[in-house]
């Protein structure tokens, strides 16, 4: 019996993976692929986040895709509204076609002699083990595990009377209406959730162990909208997502290179929308500087509004245990609470979770070298899809898919059958974690994440500009990257129709 074989398999079914998806399809149309997402669903981390409020801490019109305009009204929008932006695209351009839902992949190994990728897959609930065969591997799988966030075990937990919930997996029954709601952690989430439970409950009160910088920006971008009025669709949207680029850009900038002065300028703004009774220090003065982790988000100042309502608490101090009735904290004062949410963070996963081989021999995602941030020393015809930290995901999701694609096409042309980047002597110098953020979630992380060395391409650059030049115009036969021909002969194959 042969295998299905497919010219590309690309793994994940979410912002990144219906991206890449849609780039193959339209600049390497010739190539055969499907999209196998582990889930029943697309959307990936837009589809698994159900929390209140959950929305995007991203311009939308950077955070959209380059080829399909963001319409709606709010540049910073909720989840629902990017879940279904997400789906009326695949739905669009044909891709839904091309997901094989509930398709797990959780082995690949290459094999040169073939010149292809063995992929291990198990679908449906019964996890019924299929075997695929691929010239290509694109990974669109992100880097956040999502079968479970990170848990803190707090003593009494036990005791505690109410209920306990974590953000990465919503119950769809918990109804905080008139409660008294600890929500614990100081990040993106916890920010986000806060003002949105206030909505319904009694009172929220953030319990964090250290603060972090917060930015104040309205959900609707005036000067957008009045571009979509007064010109054509396409030309409004690429004058709006340049304008877009260009602020983060300059302010990530001026954040790294002048930290003290952005660090007082953050703090400043933050002082002037607080209520006189919470103090912008210490619950919003961090120890750290500017984008050493990644900046809060807040639309439309929701909550400081909340702060001002009286709906809102702010304590700046470690939860250190669960009581009968509450949470206590290092300090020793008990916070009174009926649900405590633990916006603890989430756990980092390379490579989605996939087991990778290479003729016999085990790929440590630890040890792997990134090439230009998506290709990996000595693993050949594989590609990981990993945004910016800095800035919208989606703008280096489209540059790695269109990179991907000229390297496809580069191979089709010159009859390769295989590009492996090779670091040589570029490997032996110091190695960084691949994301240069101090986030406890990525120092959790960092022994089990792929590196990063000091120099391009070997080197990260957090810089679309840049990139935009080096990935999407650089050439793909550099002195790093090394191209071998097809073999003679090939095992007996049978193509994969894209099918459902």
């Amino acid at each position: 019996m042969t295998t299905p074989h497919l010219d590309v398999i690309v793994v994940g079914a979410g912002l990144s993976g219906v991206g890449a998806a849609y780039r193959l399809q339209t600049r390497s149309p010739r190539r055969t692929y499907a999209v196998f997402e582990a889930r029943d669903a697309i959307g990936g981390t837009w589809d698994l986040f159900r929390y209140p409020g959950i929305r995007s801490d991203s311009d939308m019109n950077t955070l959209g895709y380059p080829f399909r305009p963001w319409t709606g009204e709010k540049s910073i929008a909720d989840g629902a509204s990017i879940r279904q932006y997400v789906r009326d695209t695949a739905r669009e351009h044909g891709i839904e076609r091309r997901i094989r839902f509930r398709h797990r992949v959780v082995a690949a190994s290459w094999s040169s002699e073939d010149a292809a990728w063995t992929v291990r897959v198990e679908v449906g609930e019964d996890r019924e083990v299929r075997t695929y065969t691929c010239s290509f591997l694109f990974l669109c799988t992100g880097y956040y595990r999502y079968d479970r966030g990170h848990s803190v075990d707090f003593p009494g937990r036990e005791d505690f009377r109410g209920r306990v919930v974590h953000p990465q997996h919503w119950p769809a029954d918990l109804d905080h209406t008139g409660h008294r709601v600890v929500v614990i952690g100081s990040g993106a989430t916890a920010m986000t959730l806060v003002p949105a439970m206030a909505e319904e409950a009694e009172h929220v009160t953030m319990v964090q162990r250290s603060p972090g910088y917060v930015l104040s920006l309205p959900s609707r971008n005036p000067v957008a909208a009045r571009l979509r009025r007064r010109l054509p669709t396409e030309l409004a949207y690429r004058l709006i997502r340049g304008r877009s680029i260009a602020l983060s850009t300059i302010n990530y900038q001026l954040c790294r290179r002048f930290p003290r002065m952005m660090a007082r300028v953050l703090r400043d703004r933050v002082a002037e929308q607080l209520p006189d009774s919470v103090p912008v220090d210490p619950a919003f003065t961090p120890r750290y500087a500017p984008w050493d982790q990644r900046l809060c988000v807040v639309p439309d100042a929701d909550l400081f509004r909340a702060l001002h309502r009286g709906e809102v608490s702010v304590v700046t101090d470690a939860a250190e245990s669960f009581t009968e009735h509450g949470v206590r904290t290092a300090s020793g004062a008990e916070i009174p609470a009926d649900v405590v949410v633990t916006a603890t963070g989430l756990e980092m996963l390379a490579f989605g979770g996939i087991g990778l081989t290479v003729d016999g021999t085990e790929i440590d995602p630890g040890r792997a070298l990134a090439y230009k941030g998506m290709m990996f020393d000595g693993v050949p015809n594989l590609a990981w899809c990993v945004g910016y930290t800095n800035s919208s995901w989606t703008l280096r999701a489209d540059l790695v898919a269109q990179y991907v694609c000229r390297l496809l096409n580069h191979m089709d042309r010159h009859g390769h059958a295989e590009c492996r980047p090779v670091a040589g002597r570029a490997g032996a110098g110091e190695r960084r974690p691949i994301l240069d953020l101090s986030s406890n979630y990525v120092l959790r992380a960092a022994d089990r994440m792929p590196k990063q060395g000091r120099a391009w391409p070997w080197a990260v650059r957090q810089n679309y500009l840049a990139e935009l030049v080096t990935i999407r115009l650089g050439r793909v036969d550099d002195r790093a990257m090394r191209f071998r021909r097809a073999p003679r002969t090939r095992p007996s194959r049978r193509p994969a129709t894209a099918r459902r």
